[in-house]
């Protein structure tokens, strides 16, 4: 595939990706309303939380937004990435957790917010996914939102098995071309940063 075509179909497949992202929104609004969870104020921060993602859509949809900012933010946010994998590689040898603020993290806010990758998306409210084995696993939510459901009778719950389902498709499509078979993704957005974007992406 010519360079040309390759590029029309990576910008067909990211349109389809901003597209899901406004879905993961809408369901994740919708549920935190219920709930009555707003971020505003909290003393908490999910920019610390130790995210690994999977998907090279994602990570080059990720770098597609980075290219958009001036050099010298991208370059602060890349020496940031830097720092973020040595600190997470010591705690991990310590058999820590990592809980160390996300490089793109800008006074509170996401500095690629329109390109946060999925598990951003979903992290706070309580959330399911039903497995390719049939078993389900399911995750309560943030601190902030534990505490807010504790006395609810019935804790309203965004499925997201669909929307990993559509993500698998576009990671499918995206990958179809790639000269090579890949490696699977397991990686932090510092590392996908500290990478840079996937090879074969033009």
């Amino acid at each position: 595939m010519g360079n040309r075509q390759q590029r029309s179909k990576q910008a067909r497949l990211f349109e389809r990706l901003k597209k899901l992202y406004a879905e993961m929104e809408a369901q994740y609004d919708r549920v935190a309303r219920q709930i009555g969870l707003n971020c505003q104020g909290c003393p908490d921060n999910c920019c610390v939380s130790y995210f690994q993602h999977h998907t090279y859509v994602e990570w080059a949809y990720l770098w597609h937004g980075l290219r958009q900012l001036p050099q010298q933010s991208r370059e602060r946010y890349c020496q940031r990435a830097q720092d973020y994998r040595h600190q997470c590689e010591a705690l991990l040898r310590k058999g820590q957790t990592p809980k160390i603020m996300c490089p793109l993290n800008e006074d509170g806010l996401c500095a690629l917010y329109p390109f946060r990758l999925m598990i951003c998306r979903f992290h706070g409210v309580p959330n399911q996914v039903s497995m390719p084995d049939g078993s389900r696993r399911r995750f309560p939510g943030c601190v902030i939102c534990q505490h807010k459901t504790a006395a609810l009778s019935q804790v309203p719950v965004l499925d997201r098995t669909a929307s990993y389902i559509k993500l698998a498709e576009l990671e499918r499509k995206f990958i179809k071309e790639a000269p090579h078979p890949l490696p699977k993704v397991d990686m932090t957005l510092a590392e996908m940063l500290v990478q840079g974007p996937p090879g074969f992406m033009s």
